[in-house]
């Protein structure tokens, strides 16, 4: 029966995604936004779980890349593809389907990550599920927009810029530390435990627009951390 609890977390994360998707086509983007919170949930939790009970197998594997490749490829795709057609006013009328671009390198992504024995403690390019956050944090951006960040938020060229940069970031050869805890001493996770510190007070500080600096500082950690994860040969 345990073997299971893990594969049933992971569909959870499947049918959330499935709903952020049936929401956005909706046009209810900021609930489409939460679903993708509790995606994000399951995807995390699925892994501790199958780690806390010890259980493994290559259709778990399988089944966890599939479900994200709904729920942090399609799904950031069709966000980008919704916000590009509303900020598209004078532009060409193929330019919403670019967001897609997301969507495709995902699934690169996941691909890359499922058949590179380099990846176990570490990760090489950006997660989907960070790519997918900062996505969906532009809604909740718009709808709660403190720090008048709607017109950026809407501009064509700065999400078509964006799309690019993540799309890149997700096939990097990157080296980005993993939230892992193979211990909770302060020496041995001192990145982890001032990433998660100061990602708690940007969030608290900022909402949905500190999603984007908490990715930004996630990045830059890993590259400037003495202890930065390596690049071993595959």
């Amino acid at each position: 029966m345990k073997k299971h609890l893990p594969n049933a977390v992971t569909c959870l994360n499947l049918f959330s995604g499935c709903l952020a998707i049936c929401h956005i086509f909706a046009g209810d983007l900021e609930t489409g936004a939460y679903f993708v919170g509790l995606s994000a949930l399951f995807d995390f939790f699925d892994g501790l779980l199958a780690r806390a009970l010890h259980v493994s197998s290559p259709i778990g594997k399988d089944l966890d890349s599939l479900a994200d490749v709904v729920s942090f490829g399609v799904v950031p795709g069709a966000f980008l593809f919704d916000l590009l057609r509303q900020s598209g006013a004078g532009m060409p009328t193929w330019l919403p389907y670019a967001g897609f671009i997301v969507t495709v390198f995902s699934a690169l992504r996941l691909a890359k990550f499922n058949n590179d024995t380099r990846q176990s403690d570490s990760f090489i390019g950006l997660p989907t599920p960070a790519c997918t956050l900062v996505v969906a944090s532009l809604p909740l951006i718009l709808a709660n927009d403190r720090f008048a960040l709607s017109p950026y938020v809407l501009n064509p060229w700065v999400l078509l810029g964006l799309t690019l940069v993540l799309s890149g970031l997700l096939v990097a050869e990157l080296p980005l530390f993993a939230l892992k805890f193979k211990s909770f001493r302060w020496q041995d996770n001192q990145v982890r435990f001032v990433f998660l510190l100061l990602s708690v007070g940007l969030f608290l500080w900022l909402w949905a627009a500190a999603i984007p600096l908490i990715i930004l500082l996630y990045v830059l950690l890993s590259v400037l951390s003495p202890a930065k994860p390596k690049i071993e040969a595959a």
